[in-house]
């Protein structure tokens, strides 16, 4: 299962100092990247389904639940705007499913088909950059992080989830973005809370609940910000959460 946008979004960065341009002045970077990964995936994994799941345009229920939900991200560049049409149209020939659901993005289209698909006894790749997809692994369900910056496909089971989370489930992964928060997609998190802290605390305590039923053993400003952020701090960890 490819999350259609960030890996679209990713290609077209990947030749942003060297962009692919055609006879009629069209930048395809986007379009090139997409396919090649499209073909490596197609030739190196030979999956016996495949399926592309993109965001739908207008907002979804996470706009409804936050409304500044991805309000800092800048507009699409009008070149990648202008090659998904064509990049759906590929995908199309390919006779590959387009998944696109209203009122959901494509970590919730790609969460719900990958743990259903486990619940059968399928083995499910999502394919994609994004770190939140993490929570989604277990022993059926796998990520895999494709080439970046000259390095190699990654690709994490339940065992590099949990490594590089420092957790012992990867769904406390939720929590850890709960605290943490998440830049890409303008999720608060808990004010002072970084990447380090929220691990280390998830460790700890089990869970954002585990945290506040313990509340009294932490100390200063750290304490002081998960009283009075509290409620920010459920709301971010509803945000990151995928919708199944």
């Amino acid at each position: 299962l490819l999350d259609a946008y960030a890996l679209i979004y990713r290609a077209y960065y990947a030749f942003i100092k060297n962009p692919r341009i055609n006879s009629k002045g069209f930048n395809t970077s986007a379009i090139l990247g997409f396919v090649n990964t499209l073909e490596e995936v197609l030739k190196k994994e030979t999956p016996t389904h495949i399926g592309v799941a993109f965001d739908p345009p207008g907002p979804t229920f996470r706009h409804e639940a936050f409304e500044q939900y991805k309000a800092q991200r800048e507009e699409t560049p009008e070149a990648i705007r202008l090659s998904v049409p064509i990049i759906k149209d590929i995908i199309r020939a390919y006779r590959i499913p387009i998944l696109e659901v209203p009122g959901y993005e494509a970590d919730d289209v790609i969460g719900t088909l990958a743990t259903e698909a486990g619940r059968q006894g399928i083995v499910t790749y999502m394919m994609t950059p994004d770190k939140d997809y993490a929570q989604l692994v277990n022993e059926s369900v796998v990520m895999i992080k494709p080439k970046s910056m000259g390095n190699e496909v990654v690709v994490w089971g339940v065992d590099e989830v949990n490594e590089n989370f420092n957790t012992t489930n990867p769904l406390q992964v939720i929590d850890i973005l709960g605290l943490w928060g998440d830049s890409a997609d303008n999720i608060p998190g808990c004010p002072g809370i970084g990447e380090k802290t929220s691990k280390d605390l998830i460790s700890k305590y089990g869970s954002i609940d585990g945290i506040y039923e313990h509340i009294d053993e932490l100390k200063g400003k750290q304490k002081e910000n998960l009283i009075n952020f509290k409620e920010q701090v459920y709301l971010s960890r509803h945000l990151a959460t995928i919708c199944l």
